[in-house]
């Protein structure tokens, strides 16, 4: 499997930007990647703490 290019802890703080109201789509272009991933993550770290994800 391909390792992705963020940590979890970067995934945890660019789902934390787009609930506090930032576009998607300006979200996107400035980390580099695309919407679907965004909601790819949303739906599986939604809600959840970097901590959490570790174990």
């Amino acid at each position: 499997m391909k390792k992705s290019r963020f940590s979890d802890a970067q995934v945890i703080a660019i789902l934390k930007q787009g609930e506090s109201g930032i576009p998607v789509a300006q979200l996107c272009g400035e980390h580099g990647m695309s919407a679907a991933s965004y909601y790819k993550w949303r739906s599986k770290y939604g809600g959840l703490e970097a901590p959490m994800i570790q174990s």
